[in-house]
């Protein structure tokens, strides 16, 4: 049985194929009347509006793309979570591409974007490259980068100041009598939170008149088994260290993971900060202190104001620096 039509709702109601289509589209010209007895025909038939045939009316069709590099972390679900309750609340669908690592299939999911006809992206957590830019400009529709930005294109953002919270991270070990730290960090090819934490975290040291190693820095590349490997190699090759600050919440855990399996006591013998405050943060044992990143409340923040221009309720927006909070629990000590 084929799904009902306008014209099934016209007849049912006994009025026009335009009256529906004004019904249906609040605009005037109706009366109230008329207006119940096209939405009772509706319901009774079940009729539901093509999203496409609507978005004839107002050359919209009510879809957002979002772009990821990782689909299944914590991460990406915290700010994706974010980005659909708004989306829902104002009437839009959320298409979701998985980028794959070092944005494999950015272009490709580009593609298909276009050809799905979105009203916007929400592009996250990798770097906005040339051609990427120019195939979204092609598109003209409005974008906003998350947990990203651009030097070269202004573009609108929402994030934490990476450096910024990196410092404090390091900072608080020192404040807790650490001064052999070491730091399991994301690529340093990564200028989007990679190289910005290492930053952070060197410079924690330097305030702090503590030489910066090289050897105690160990590239976890912000995967579980990868920190595992580069714990492994810290406690084999760096100088002794005390305190680890892990760039985030994953691998501060692979981190602990293999201290755990080396008889390492975590904090009796080693302190260990992450990043990101992901819900297992909580959940691990001892459970871990990290820099919370308010992640829904980015992703709400970055559909808000990508709504607004598609809407055209705002014909721009401005960046936004999100505050980090540190959140103590129990995987450091203060240091004898």
């Amino acid at each position: 049985m084929n799904p009902p039509t306008i014209k099934d709702v016209a007849k049912a109601a006994n009025v026009s194929v335009a009256t529906v289509s004004r019904v249906l589209h609040n605009l005037a010209g109706y009366s109230d009347r008329t207006r119940q007895k096209v939405m009772q025909a509706v319901e009774e038939l079940g009729y539901q509006p093509n999203a496409i045939a609507r978005g004839l009316v107002n050359k919209r069709t009510q879809t957002i793309g979002v772009l990821f590099p990782h689909v299944s972390s914590s991460f990406s679900s915290d700010i994706l979570h974010g980005i659909e309750e708004t989306a829902q609340e104002k009437g839009f669908s959320v298409i979701v591409c998985n980028t794959a690592e070092e944005g494999k299939r950015t272009m490709k999911y580009l593609q298909v974007l276009r050809e799905k006809q979105v009203d916007g992206i929400v592009f996250t957590s990798e770097v906005l490259k040339d051609e990427y830019y120019q195939a979204i400009k092609e598109m003209r529709v409005p974008v906003i980068l998350v947990n990203t930005m651009s030097q070269k294109h202004m573009i609108p953002y929402v994030k934490v100041d990476d450096r910024q919270a990196a410092y404090h991270a390091t900072n608080y070990l020192i404040q807790k009598g650490h001064r052999e730290i070491a730091m399991i960090s994301g690529s340093l090819k990564d200028q989007i939170a990679g190289y910005p934490r290492l930053e952070g975290y060197r410079q924690a040291l330097a305030d702090n008149g503590i030489e910066y190693l090289e050897s105690r820095v160990a590239i976890g590349g912000f995967q579980l088994e990868r920190s595992r490997e580069a714990m492994k190699k810290l406690l084999t090759e760096a100088p002794p260290f005390t305190a680890v600050f892990a760039a985030s919440d994953e691998m501060a855990i692979g981190a602990m993971n293999y201290a755990f399996e080396q008889g390492i006591k975590i904090p009796d013998d080693l302190s260990i900060i992450g990043y990101d405050d992901l819900k297992f943060a909580r959940m691990v044992y001892p459970p871990l202190t990290t820099i919370h990143q308010p992640l829904t409340m980015m992703g709400r923040l970055a559909s808000e104001k990508l709504i607004s221009l598609i809407e055209q309720s705002e014909m721009q927006v401005s960046s936004s620096i999100v505050s980090h909070q540190l959140v103590e629990r129990q995987t450091v000590r203060s240091k004898p």
